[in-house]
């Protein structure tokens, strides 16, 4: 009929993210994010602002939906998955990172060693409780994990550097940095091991670009702690850590450590 849009002409929406707490879907070159805590998005935004790395462009807010640009090439790798982005990317990655750590820290509070070493705790008794890992397991992951639980200098860190967030183009340059919702002053080892989390042997490409200072110990702790504490949550929302190349495989891996 005359006047009709032909449906070719309208976008797939493709959901990114779905769950409980937070949606992202994507529509054509368009990010809308759709959080039920607005303070989430209130973080978000001021971080992107004030972060001296590539970011996604704000398109428009009107909550609870933020709607956000989609940025350029493609993801560094994705959790279970092997990479096969090139090493001058990932060090691209890291020197990006160490901008970010070498910048202003955000206004707003980050967590403090109690209140990670609350949660290590609560979340390895859930896992021993209900027998979700076997106890030497669970145990082991718990010693090395304390190694992270150290006073540190805080920097601006992204919070939840997961690789599927770090954008790079052909050139292997970073062209941007997705979710800042976890942003605020932190540990700087904490987002290195959250990049290479289920990618242990791109830590060595990470750290060509991020410089010296690093201790793995104690990035090998923080991988220890991430797989301890999200196995509940992941559970939780229809996802798998048992997935190969994921959080049982990570924790695993440090068996042999």
């Amino acid at each position: 009929m005359a006047g009709m849009v032909s449906m070719v002409d309208v976008p797939e929406i493709e959901v990114v993210v779905a769950h409980q707490q937070r949606a992202t879907l994507r529509v054509g070159d368009v990010f809308l994010k759709i959080d039920v805590d607005q303070a989430n998005i209130d973080v978000e935004v001021q971080a992107m602002a004030m972060a001296p790395v590539p970011t996604p462009e704000v398109l428009w807010r009107k909550p609870p939906v933020l709607a956000l640009a989609a940025l350029p090439g493609k993801a560094l790798g994705r959790l279970g998955e092997p990479s096969t982005t090139s090493s001058a990317a990932w060090a691209a990655a890291g020197a990006a990172i160490r901008k970010l750590h070498e910048a202003p820290l955000p206004p707003w509070p980050g967590r403090s060693v109690d209140e990670l070493t609350a949660r290590l705790d609560g979340e390895c008794e859930w896992l021993l409780t209900h027998g979700v890992l076997p106890a030497d397991l669970v145990l082991r992951n718990r010693e090395i994990a304390e190694a992270a639980l150290r006073p540190w200098t805080p920097v601006f860190i992204h919070g939840d550097l997961q690789v599927c967030h770090v954008f790079v183009g052909e050139g292997d340059e970073v062209t941007g940095v997705l979710d800042w919702s976890e942003a605020a002053p932190g540990d700087a080892l904490f987002d290195l091991a959250i990049l290479t989390h289920g990618h242990e042997e791109r830590l060595d490409d990470v750290l060509a670009g991020y410089g010296t200072g690093v201790d793995v110990d104690v990035i090998r702790a923080w991988w220890s702690m991430r797989s301890l504490v999200a196995i509940r949550w992941l559970s939780e929302h229809g996802y798998d850590p048992a997935t190969p190349g994921c959080e049982v495989d990570v924790l695993k891996a440090r068996m042999r450590d």
